[in-house]
Formats: structure tokens, C-alpha cells, sequence
């Protein structure tokens, strides 16, 4: 009997070699290449996506009639934010996340809202008996639930069923442990991840036209996909590529809120967040999440300083807050939810223009809530936080700040600065140090009534207005 013969596939690129390396000849990385069966067929040589291929003619851009496309919301107001607005016609949504943290559970509640408003929807479970699955719709409360549940992990079974049946929305979890028999390899594995996913996305592309001419409603797909041990999206960053539109479930599986970001939407604004509760009858869509962000101090702390970061569309409270104590020889800089090397640059900045020196002190910086903050805007707050804690005085009640700070000590402007101030002033701030640029031109407006705006241009400054008000 002949010999399998073995092959080492890279999991970040999907390149092939004949041996094992320490780095991936294709994509450079280091301790990539898993060791699989190689691909052996007496079949005669014929492209297994020969089929798939349409022929098309070159077209002018401009000659192409174009129509939006039709969304269906999921009944999950939170998850439609992210998506753009609901379900797209055809499109195809992966979404990943830790184990336990809820994406099987948010997806059944969508799918039981959209079968109870009229769409067909299949629930494929690759991880799961029916069983199991009508055990947790029970639990969810979805009694009598009408969703088509299939037990299937056959590549070839699970698109016949979907040429049959036609679903409006189908979900597949989880394209790990889809395989295709065109493949020797095992369920998960590069080559049976990436050719699964292409073949679902085709069908979700093709299901609305036979030969050129529409035919109804084309099948959304959403893929659910296994994450590594770093957070990120198990299998080739090809899959990311494939699909139209990429989420991601994050937060603490102790604590009960979660947070659902887009990566990537063809169809939307990236960079959305939708926030949900875990609660005894599955997730419910947060409408404020600034509570959740902010702290519950009956009066205000020295170390913590409010601020409004923006989460794609929708501008947010989050409380910084910081923790300054005499360190060794050693001093430590400790940062949870923002960039620690940024945090190194602004205790630079904050010596150098302010005269404010921490060298011998240990630095702590959280962000509440277990949000994870990005974007520069939170300069101005992690600043005067540390400030605060290093005089052990509190700031104003109702006091927020933003703003990014540069390393010539001058504050610069944050995007969409007037809709943070609104949120802001809507939820009762009354005290608010931002850069020059953000203030508002009418400070007279209704938007703004109760809010005293102290514009700044450089961190000096900005240290001077807080001294003044505390």
C-alpha cells in the first residue's frame, strides 16, 4: 500500500511546501506550517471550480445599471447597527469570537426574529445536535420556534439543501467543522476552511440568477468562525477577504456584557459597535451604553477623568482612570484597554511641556468597562487622569475632556468633536476642556445648553483650566 504522502500548509497564507520550514517561504511568518495529507486523485485533471466560473463582457462603469440593496433587519436592533441596517440580499457575514461568548446564541435569536417575520431561514449546526439546539432555544425562550434546523457537516449535503429549500438566511456553525469531499484533509484545516467558505460564497452570489436571469430572493449566508488563541479568526486571512462583511464578539466571558465590531462591511460603516447583555433569555441590545463605561462614584475620585470616544457612528462615555504610586528603580507602565507605548509618549510629553514628572512613580491606566480604546482622542483624558491621581485631587464633577495630544505638546482636534459634545451634554456633563478646533461655532445652540466649553491648544494649558476649576 502506498505511502500518504504529507505536505506543510501555512495557516496564515494557505502556501504550500514539501517540508517543514520555521518560516513561511510565502508570507514570511514565523511557525506557521501544519503538517497535512497532500491532495491524491486518479481522477483525470479538471478544475473543481470549473463550474463555478460565469462568462462576462467588459462594461463601462458607467453603463451598469446599479440599485441599492434591499436590507432585512434581524430583529436585534444592536446587530443591525453594526451590519449597516439588517441582512443583505445575498451577502455573506462571518463573525468570530472567543468560545462561550455568544455568537450561537445571538444568531438563533435573529434567526427565530426574521422566521416570525415572514423569512425562510436554515439553521446548519456542524458543533451541535438538533437537540441541543432546541434545548437552548428553549432556554432562550424561543417556544414553538419555527427555524429549519440541519445536523450536517458535509460540504456537498449541506449546499443541496440549500439548493433545495432556498432559505431567505441561512447560518452555518461553524465553517470549522465543514469539510468537502474533494478534499483529504481534515474538517478545519486550511485547504477544507478556504475551499467550504468559497463554495458557500458562491452559492450565496449565484442563488438569485440561473444563466443571467433572476429568479427571486438570493440566500444570505453567515458564516461562524473559530478564533486562536490571539483573538484572531482562525484559518487564512483569505477567508476575511471572501466574505462581504467581518464581525467580531468581544468582551470578558465572566462579565455580561459583550461588544459585536465590524471589521469590514461592504455594505455599512466599519468600525461599528453593537453592545448587548447576557441575560437569562439570551442577549438584549443595550440602547446606552455610556452606563455601562462610565463608574457609579457618588463623588468624584482623584485618577478618573470621563471622555467621548466615537465607535464608528455612535460617540461613547468611558471613564479613564489612572493610578500613580511611588515605584522602585524600576517604575512600572501598566496599561489595560489603551496603547501601553502611547502611554510611554505621554508621560514623556507630560514631563517635557507641563513640568509634571513621573519618573520614579509606577503608572497604571484603565479604560472601565473592558472597552478597548483606539483612537488618539483619548490623549487629553489619560493626561489629566494621571494628573489627578499624582496630586491625589479629584476633577469637577461632571467634568470630560478629548483630544489627541502631540509630542510638541499641542492638543489637536478630534473627528466629529461637536457630536461627542452633545452625547456628552445630553447625559448631564456640564464641564468640558477640548481642543481649540472642536468648539462649537454656536454655543448659544439647545444642543449645548448647561455645558461650559473651555477650548485649549496646548497641555500647559489644559493643566492650567483644571487647576483653576478644582
Amino acid at each position: 500500500m502506498a505511502k500518504d504522502k504529507n505536505q506543510y500548509v501555512c495557516s496564515d497564507c494557505g502556501g504550500i511546501s514539501p517540508k517543514w520550514l520555521g518560516k513561511c517561504p510565502h508570507c514570511h511568518a514565523w511557525n506557521t506550517l501544519i503538517e497535512s495529507v497532500a491532495e491524491t486523485s486518479s481522477a483525470p485533471t479538471k478544475n473543481r471550480f470549473a463550474s463555478l466560473a460565469k462568462t462576462a463582457e467588459v462594461t463601462v462603469l458607467g453603463d451598469i445599471e446599479a440599485i441599492d440593496f434591499a436590507r432585512t433587519p434581524t430583529g436585534q436592533e444592536e446587530l443591525d447597527r453594526v451590519l449597516g441596517g439588517g441582512m443583505v440580499e445575498g451577502g455573506v457575514v462571518l463573525i468570530g469570537g472567543d468560545p462561550g461568548i455568544g455568537k450561537s446564541t445571538l444568531l438563533l435569536q435573529a434567526l427565530d426574529s426574521l422566521q416570525r417575520s415572514g423569512q425562510r431561514t436554515l439553521y446548519v449546526t456542524g458543533e451541535e445536535s438538533g437537540a441541543q439546539v432546541a434545548l437552548r432555544a428553549r432556554r432562550l425562550g424561543l417556544d414553538g420556534s419555527q427555524v429549519s434546523v440541519l445536523a450536517e457537516i458535509g460540504l456537498e449535503k449541506i449546499l443541496a439543501t440549500l439548493e433545495a429549500t432556498r432559505p431567505d438566511i441561512a447560518v452555518i456553525d461553524s465553517i470549522q467543522t465543514v469539510y468537502s469531499e474533494q478534499l483529504t484533509s481534515a474538517p478545519g484545516s486550511v485547504s477544507q476552511v478556504r475551499e467550504c467558505a468559497a463554495h458557500l460564497t458562491r452559492f450565496a452570489k449565484a442563488s438569485g440568477q440561473v444563466d443571467g436571469v433572476g429568479r427571486g430572493r438570493a440566500t444570505s449566508i453567515v458564516l461562524v468562525g473559530h478564533v486562536t488563541k490571539e483573538g484572531a479568526l482562525a484559518g487564512p486571512r483569505v477567508l476575511e477577504h471572501m466574505v462581504d462583511t467581518v464581525l467580531y464578539f468581544e468582551g470578558d466571558t465572566h462579565s455580561s456584557f459583550r461588544l459585536v465590531r465590524a471589521i469590514k462591511n461592504r455594505f455599512g460603516a466599519v468600525n461599528e459597535i453593537g453592545v448587548f447583555a447576557m441575560t437569562e433569555k439570551g442577549l438584549k441590545g443595550v440602547s446606552n451604553p455610556s452606563a455601562i463605561f462610565l463608574s457609579q462614584h457618588a463623588e468624584p475620585v482623584p485618577g478618573s477623568c470621563v471622555m467621548v470616544t466615537l465607535e464608528g457612528t455612535r460617540p461613547m462615555l468611558v471613564e479613564i482612570q489612572a493610578l500613580v504610586d511611588s515605584g522602585g528603580p524600576s517604575p512600572r507602565r501598566l496599561s489595560v484597554g489603551l496603547d501601553k507605548d502611547r502611554l510611554a509618549m505621554l508621560l514623556a510629553v507630560l514631563h517635557r511641556h507641563a513640568g509634571v514628572a513621573c519618573m520614579d512613580q509606577d503608572v497604571f491606566v484603565n479604560a472601565v468597562g473592558g472597552v478597548r480604546i483606539s483612537e488618539p482622542a483619548a490623549d487629553l483624558a489619560v493626561l489629566l487622569s494621571i494628573t489627578s491621581s499624582l496630586r491625589g485631587k479629584p476633577l469637577p464633577k461632571g467634568f470630560f475632556a478629548f483630544g489627541e495630544v502631540g509630542l510638541a505638546g499641542e492638543v489637536r482636534p478630534a473627528p466629529r468633536g461637536q457630536e461627542r459634545l452633545k452625547e456628552a451634554a445630553k447625559l448631564g456633563f456640564s464641564v468640558a476642556v477640548v481642543p481649540k478646533a472642536n468648539l462649537p461655532k454656536n454655543l448659544k445652540s439647545r444642543d449645548f445648553e448647561g455645558l461650559t466649553i473651555h477650548p485649549v491648544e496646548r497641555v500647559e494649558q489644559a493643566m492650567e483650566v483644571v487647576r483653576g476649576l478644582s
